[in-house]
């Protein structure tokens, strides 16, 4: 319980009152066993288990305990029987010394629950000591002038048993002047006292030496003997006698050595010798005194160290004798005064080497205090820091629970050390301190926590395999096997994505593998879901998101679409003679399957028949002239057009153009130079024959290309009115299919066509149809045209 007295702002104090333990004594009902002392080790005492109702295995499940003052070991427990055995043979005198009766206090502790039964055992006396004189002879003086019915004093035997087997009866041996009477003090002791019944004559004998046997109750009695020796003097007929028959006496404990006590007195009417009185210490109520008198001022002293806890009183009886050998009797009563000498003690019962987290109220340990000290002196206050989740709880008499307050965290904190302190009320006040830790055992109550919940990694094209692109990290704030993070790829969201061929992750420390080479153009970004899971019982996880970029590579050279490298027949631009400078000639068409800079083309005349006639455009790749053409400027010409993209290292295609040029359509086609010149060294007849055949076909060719034309601009004509109108002497129209090769992943298809009808043509090429998707997954399909218009002159 509290009181406002103790209470601090830094400590929460529990007080157990010395009155709420005795109304709890007075209410709880105690088992108490006897038996003699000095049994032998080992015997039976009772069945402890049958006594208070408890099942034989219960005692050894619930972890039953006796717990005994001061933790010397008295009795021990028979877990599988339940009995209760002695652990040593005791000894009554040593053990309780004069306390009557002998009870040794024992509690049986449960842990679990904790629970508390209270016990005792008696101790009976048995006659194990003879009674026991401190001196082995009393000498008395006395005077031969005293009266028979003359009262001596004679000091008691010492017998450490109690009850009837201490001393019961004095006797003297056999004489014809003295007899022994024994009387009862007013503590239960008997004491001798010596009885004159026959006067005495110096002169007839001066000496007596009679034996006083001291005989105990017991069965059978024990004895012990000391020698009086009786001196007869002359005449002396005053006794000194005190000024008090009793002198109480307080002194504190702590009092230092040679301190005074008291300083008796006594009076004697006597004069000369016989007044004189020296005071010696007659009568003591232990073995050995811790006081000595001085014997001519009769100031008494403390000679040893005072124990209230051990001794609280005694009782001194003090002689007072004349030169003469009468003499006076005083007791002083001697009352030890407590004194807050002795610090409180903590006894640890129980205490649990760990406690796990998130448990509600658990008991911690279970302690017991004492004080040997008295009043506010043996009160104690029991405490712990204030800002622990802990409470000390009051149990059974001065037994304390320290239990938790509410669930602990071992993430928060893992290990507590508490400092129980127990105080008691005295003044000034003493305290023990005990330390104790308490470590805090983990749950598995965290899931492994990625750094990140998306991670974004980029990975090259044309990696090696087993390449590493990345590391995840998680973190298990448990700690030993819950905190052991386990790595794993999960089922990808898309079945169709061949995730096991992919990426791998190391199981230990989540670093991510790509298990083959990627190529940008076949999978561009891809999405691995990837879990982490603790080795708990059971086992946590949690999963994070990891994108994987793959970069584009310059690993695709340049495709010309047009004109063809196919290895057919080359493709032969015409252009008039009378075009301006910047005529459009003809437009080179390439792709990259690359991306990015990777795919930005750049054109590059490299090698041309006539240098300065042709120029290409870099960014368009438009082959146009450079000037005006003449009549001294070859009729063919054959152009070598570089096509490079802009990656590192940059990578090129080449494409050759021939270029005819014409003064109208009426030579659309003249002999190539190496055939002009066979034919300039054939014979002359042969030349002539080639030139009748010639100028018949080209009659033939000409007429079947009108007789074409006049066809589909009927059919033009009928359709819309739109189209590709072909004249007469005009070029029919060509379909230049390029299939997918190399990086190319579609098939492009090309159109061809001359339309004429001022003195202008077309080149229209059509782009590939290439399917296009839109942001909510429905395909369009775009048709793109590069349409070259070429200058023609009509005569």
């Amino acid at each position: 319980m509290e009181t406002a007295l103790t209470k601090t702002p830094q400590k929460r104090q529990v007080i157990f009152l010395a009155i709420l333990l005795l109304l709890w004594e007075a209410g709880s009902d105690a088992i108490r066993y006897s038996m003699p002392e000095e049994t032998e080790s080992g015997s039976f005492v009772a069945n402890l288990a049958k006594d208070l109702g408890l099942r034989v295995g219960e005692l050894t499940t619930r972890g039953a305990r006796i717990h005994y003052k001061g933790n010397r070991q008295l009795l021990q427990l028979d877990m599988e029987t339940g009995n209760l055995l002695l652990y040593e043979k005791l000894d009554r005198e040593v053990l309780c010394a004069a306390t009557d009766p002998c009870i040794l206090y024992f509690q049986l502790l449960l842990e679990n629950p904790v629970q508390f039964f209270q016990a005792d055992l008696q101790l009976t006396d048995i006659n194990d000591h003879s009674p026991e004189f401190l001196d082995k002879e009393m000498l008395l003086k006395i005077p031969e002038i005293v009266q028979p019915g003359t009262i001596f004093p004679l000091k008691i035997a010492q017998d450490l048993d109690i009850g009837i087997n201490t001393v019961q009866n004095y006797t003297i041996s056999s004489n014809s002047h003295f007899h022994v009477v024994t009387r009862n003090r007013g503590d239960g002791r008997k004491y001798p006292e010596l009885l004159l019944d026959k006067a005495l004559d110096r002169e007839e004998q001066s000496e007596f030496r009679l034996t006083l046997t001291a005989l105990d109750g017991g069965a059978p009695p024990r004895s012990g003997t000391t020698a009086v020796r009786i001196e007869v003097v002359d005449i002396n007929d005053n006794a000194p006698e005190f000024l008090q028959s009793l002198y109480e006496v307080q002194i504190p404990e702590n009092s230092p050595l040679n301190s005074l006590v008291v300083a008796v007195s006594a009076q004697d009417l006597d004069e000369g010798a016989y007044g004189n009185v020296v005071y010696t210490l007659f009568q003591g109520d232990e073995v050995t005194q811790p006081f000595v008198i001085d014997e001519i001022t009769g100031e008494i002293r403390l000679t040893k160290a005072l124990d209230f806890e051990a001794t609280r009183h005694y009782n001194v009886e003090i002689a007072g004798t004349d030169g003469g050998g009468l003499s006076g009797k005083c007791t002083v009563a001697i009352e030890v005064v407590d004194v807050n000498d002795n610090a409180p003690e903590l006894t640890m019962s129980t205490l649990a080497s760990s406690t796990p987290e998130n448990s509600p109220e658990t008991v911690v340990a279970v302690f017991s205090v004492s004080d040997p000290d008295s009043g506010d002196n043996g009160r104690m206050v029991c405490s712990i820091q204030n800002d622990l989740p802990f409470l000390l709880k009051p149990t059974f008499k001065n037994f304390y629970t320290l239990v938790t307050e509410r669930p602990l965290d071992r993430e928060s904190q893992a290990e507590y050390n508490i400092t129980i302190t127990v105080s008691d009320l005295g003044t000034p006040r003493l305290k023990t301190q005990h330390n104790i830790t308490v470590t805090v055992s983990d749950v598995n109550d965290n899931a492994p926590a990625f750094s990140q919940t998306t991670y974004t990694l980029r990975v090259r094209e044309n990696n090696s395999p087993a390449l590493h692109i990345g590391t995840v990290s998680a973190t298990d704030r448990d700690a030993g096997a819950n905190a052991q993070v386990t790595y794993s790829l999960l089922p990808p969201r898309d079945p169709h994505l061949p995730l096991a061929s992919l990426v791998s992750i190391n199981a230990d420390n989540g670093q991510l593998f790509a298990l083959r080479s990627l190529d940008y153009e076949a999978l561009q970004a891809f999405e691995v879901r990837v879990g982490a899971a603790d080795r708990g019982s059971p086992a946590l996880s949690s999963q994070a998101l990891v994108r994987v970029l793959v970069l584009d590579d310059n690993d695709n050279a340049p495709f010309v679409l047009y004109p063809l490298q196919n290895g057919s027949a080359p493709c032969t631009e015409l252009v008039p003679r009378a075009a301006e400078a910047g005529y459009l000639v003809t437009k080179v068409v390439a792709v990259d399957g690359d991306s990015g800079q990777n795919a930005w083309l750049s054109f590059q005349l490299l090698k041309a028949t006539e240098p300065g006639l042709f120029g290409v455009w870099a960014h368009n790749g438009e082959v146009r002239t450079a000037r005006l053409l003449s009549e001294r400027d070859a009729v063919r010409h054959r152009l070598l057009v570089l096509v490079k993209d802009n990656g590192e290292p940059p990578l090129s295609a080449s494409v050759t153009l021939h270029v005819l040029l014409v003064d109208g359509f009426s030579q659309p086609y003249l002999p190539l130079p190496d055939v002009a010149a066979a034919e300039a060294r054939a014979d002359p007849l042969t030349v002539y024959l080639v030139i009748a055949l010639a100028s018949v076909s080209s009659l033939f060719l000409c007429s079947a290309l009108a007789f074409v034309a006049v066809r589909l601009c009927r059919r033009s004509g009928a359709a819309s009115g739109g189209g590709c109108a072909v004249p007469e002497g005009h070029f029919p129209g060509h379909l230049v299919d390029v299939s997918g090769a190399g990086t190319l992943s579609q098939s492009y298809q090309y159109e061809v066509c001359l339309a004429g009808g001022t003195g202008t043509s077309e080149f229209k090429f059509l782009k590939p149809v290439i399917p296009k998707f839109s942001p909510h997954g429905s395909g369009e399909e775009i048709e793109e045209s590069t349409t070259f218009r070429n200058s023609f002159g009509f005569n």
